[in-house]
């Protein structure tokens, strides 16, 4: 099954990279035009440091060219950051533990946004999983990866006469259609990640789930659409694992 019934755990060795929650709304022309310092005072004890980058958004659709400030917030030790521009607010950790904790980082930032901004209604609510699983890391180095993914996620690289070390590239690319209008769309695949701006020699098996919902979604509505995501990501991803992989990461 892509999508089985799990019991909820929090894995002691997980394997995330980087969960981003992301929240799109229709314009919002004064957060370009003005530094948003009130609402830096009001987040600054958790995300102390600030930076700004000008971003070129080139011609498109009758649109000329423009610059878009992206306005980051982060906190002092650098593991979760906060984006504000003028059509989204996100945040973002390398540091995920478990989803009620990064809902209650996200809980105060959101909160203050809303109340300082008033957005219309928000577009798009999304939220990003990257996992890359390292044999080395769980102690399974000479475990083959048809016995850590499940077969849909795994492509040629389920095939029994496929050795795995003759495999240069096998990736997977879906998008699907969710309970409630919500929406999926994965990529999986053996690759390398980045440690201290180095490429990591190890290959580790990527599965980067981005799941959302798009229309004209209220704020009050906002953080049952984001419930809603996190429950379709669980069952991805424990539909994406065998028992084997599940057991390694220590579930609690």
């Amino acid at each position: 099954m892509l999508f089985p019934d799990y019991e909820p755990c929090t894995y002691e060795k997980n394997q995330l990279l980087e969960v981003i929650c992301q929240l799109r709304f229709p314009t919002i022309l004064s957060i370009n035009e003005a530094m948003p310092a009130g609402f830096q005072e009001e987040i600054r004890a958790e995300f102390p440091q600030f930076s700004v980058n000008a971003e070129q958004v080139p011609a498109q659709q009758g649109h000329p060219a423009r610059t878009v400030n992206n306005y980051q917030f982060i906190s002092a030790d650098g593991k979760w950051k906060i984006n504000l521009t003028q059509n989204f607010i996100a945040l973002s950790t390398i540091s995920y533990t478990n989803w009620r904790a990064f809902a209650g980082k996200l809980d105060k930032p959101l909160g203050k946004f809303i109340r300082r901004y008033s957005p219309a209604y928000f577009e798009r609510v999304g939220l990003r999983y990257m996992n890359a699983v390292s044999r080395v890391d769980l102690g399974l180095e000479s475990v083959p990866w048809n016995d850590l993914i499940q077969p849909a996620w795994l492509g040629v690289l389920d095939e029994e006469d496929v050795p795995e070390q003759d495999v240069t590239q096998s990736v997977t690319e879906a998008e699907l259609g969710l309970p409630g209008g919500a929406r999926l769309k994965a990529h999986t695949g053996p690759g390398h990640v980045k440690r201290g701006g180095q490429d990591d020699p190890e290959v580790r098996f990527i599965m980067d789930f981005d799941l959302s919902m798009r229309g004209q979604i209220t704020a009050q509505a906002a953080a049952a659409s984001l419930d809603a995501l996190h429950d379709h990501a669980n069952r991805a991803f424990q539909g994406a694992i065998t028992i084997k992989l599940h057991e390694a990461m220590e579930p609690t």
